[in-house]
């Protein structure tokens, strides 16, 4: 069961910025397991059958959803072996993950997040959304209500420099400009020393179910439409 973290996962993870070796981890890797490892995989193994309520479709398998904390430093001007933050990927069961809307939990020395949205932000999806905003398409126009409404999540990735339409609202805009999308709660408190970080963390995870369920859609539909895409031959 997941008892929440501890000071010790922060001062790990501060101790590990300023000796970020190999040496200096394997002399501390005792102290990884125990202290980061463990938690996080207790808390995912503890929220993968909730989040089923959520996504059906999902990966339960608590091991795939912790990330590694090693680093990939192959195409990376950083060579710093480890990440100093780690986080859990609630993802579908099926296909690259990268590219369709996920639910995240993330911790850093200095605050935690967590949320939802693409890793990977498909073009086409974003495309559709325009598409949406410029029809004020019903479908999402609720969502767009909802999150007017919710007060939890702000919405966040980049954007576009070059204003793409001037006669929407500032709010649509907000969601027009973007190049990727996700929506995220920053938080600084002590939540994250208790179990009850779950409870509040499904509430929050719901309440933005509708969106999540509208830009898996639409990630199903390009997909399908790119499956089904006819080539041109010119002769």
């Amino acid at each position: 069961m997941f008892k929440g973290f501890s000071q010790n996962t922060i001062d790990f993870f501060l101790q590990l910025r300023a000796n970020n070796n190999k040496q200096w981890f394997d002399e501390h890797r005792g102290e990884y397991r125990e202290f980061v490892y463990q938690p996080f995989r207790d808390l995912a193994a503890e929220m993968l059958p909730m989040m089923l309520s959520i996504e059906p479709q999902l990966d339960t398998n608590p091991g795939r959803a912790v990330s590694r904390i090693n680093r990939d430093v192959r195409y990376s001007h950083d060579k710093s072996p480890y990440r100093s933050n780690m986080w859990i990927t609630f993802k579908g069961g099926f296909g690259d993950w990268k590219e369709k809307p996920v639910y995240f939990f993330e911790l850093f020395p200095e605050f935690y997040r967590y949320g939802m949205g693409f890793y990977y932000t498909p073009k086409e999806v974003m495309n559709r959304i325009r598409a949406m905003i410029d029809d004020q398409d019903k479908r999402f126009m609720k969502i767009h209500r909802l999150y007017q409404k919710q007060g939890i999540f702000v919405m966040e990735g980049e954007k576009y420099k070059r204003t793409l339409n001037k006669n929407i609202s500032d709010e649509l805009a907000e969601w027009y400009q973007r190049k990727e999308i996700y929506f995220v709660c920053n938080r600084i408190d002590d939540l994250i020393y208790r179990n009850e970080l779950i409870d509040v963390m499904m509430e929050h995870f719901t309440l933005i179910k509708p969106i999540y369920e509208l830009l898996k859609k639409l990630t199903a539909e390009c997909r399908k439409a790119e499956e089904y895409a006819v080539p041109q031959f010119f002769l």
